[in-house]
């Protein structure tokens, strides 16, 4: 007789029983840690969302299922402060540009977060640089042409950015200093709107994420004339850097993952590990330079620093705009 049909139904139902409470108790222990959530500050489909998916694909290994959830609106500041809120246990952190970490703290008078002291900045991920791109309204196709203009006709100089405040904005503000001219901000409701300006010859230049624009570029749609960073960029490597154009400027920008304040120790050290680890797999350093990244990776204390030091870099030219936004 085969032993199942030995064993006591008693006994099958206590085992049956105790398998079920097994079951029970991994599922109940599995969701006692909720799986490594991503806030970005943006809408999907953006470079911040991009990267953080992409980011979320190369951690799910090492963390398991990973949510990226997109909080848009305020300049990133309801995902900046929701990640504020967050228990500083490593289950939550932000992925975000640069800028709400080292222009919002000069521009705005009230800034419901502090850059600094409510964050702990876990690794740097990728920099990115802008370009200096000349429409068909300016029929510009070098700095010192720019230049020349602007010093000779400086209605013509006018530039379109997604806003006042952003880091657009402040690009031309940074050259005007560095070059000697005035330029005419043109605030749009976004990148989008400025583009059709630019396009339309309505305004003549844009200060714009290479990647951005690299295709109309080459299409000769719009002429990139410099790249703002100290070093060419891959993705138009025939366009020279503003130091190589005369203008003595370089600015980049940054992606950066980090927490809430108060993440430390084993917890603090597993995500900066894992980040670091990203940026050393070829798979995933080839997807970032393709959307136009330097990739960077860095440690907690080197990406506390950069943002230091942007801090401080950017003080003085947003200072001298006057501009402060509620």
């Amino acid at each position: 007789m085969p032993i199942f049909q030995r064993t006591p139904r008693r006994v099958w139902v206590l085992l049956l029983a105790a398998l079920s409470m097994s079951v029970m108790t991994s599922g109940v222990g599995a969701q006692d840690k909720p799986p490594l959530k991503i806030l970005v500050g943006f809408p999907p489909g953006g470079s911040a969302d991009v990267l953080a998916r992409m980011v979320a694909d190369a951690l799910k290994d090492d963390f398991g299922p990973i949510v990226v959830d997109n909080k848009p609106g305020a300049g990133g500041r309801i995902a900046l402060n929701m990640t504020k809120a967050a228990k500083p246990d490593g289950q939550t952190v932000i992925i975000l540009p640069s800028g709400p970490m080292v222009l919002f703290p000069h521009v705005y008078k009230k800034l419901d977060y502090d850059a600094v002291k409510d964050f702990t900045p876990i690794s740097q991920i990728a920099r990115f640089q802008f370009g200096v791109v000349s429409g068909p309204a300016s029929n510009v196709k070098t700095v010192a042409e720019m230049v020349a203009k602007a010093k000779t006709d400086p209605n013509s100089a006018s530039y379109g950015t997604p806003g006042a405040g952003t880091l657009p904005h402040f690009m031309g503000v940074l050259m005007e200093q560095s070059a000697g001219i005035n330029l005419n901000h043109i605030p749009f409701q976004g990148g989008a709107p400025a583009n059709t300006a630019l396009l339309g010859g309505h305004i003549g230049y844009k200060f714009d994420v290479v990647s951005e624009t690299a295709e109309m570029h080459r299409a000769g749609k719009v002429r990139i004339i410099a790249v703002t960073g100290n070093q060419r960029d891959l993705q138009v490597p025939e366009v020279p850097t503003l130091r190589e154009s005369g203008v003595n400027m370089d600015a980049t920008a940054w992606f950066a993952m980090y927490g809430p304040a108060g993440l430390r120790g084993e917890t603090l050290a597993r995500l900066e590990k894992a980040m670091m680890k990203i940026a050393r797999d070829p798979a995933t350093r080839d997807k970032m330079v393709k959307l136009g990244y330097e990739v960077i990776g860095s440690n907690s204390g080197d990406l506390a620093a950069a943002q230091r030091a942007d801090l401080a870099r950017w003080e003085k030219p947003i200072k001298a705009t006057g501009v402060q936004l509620d």
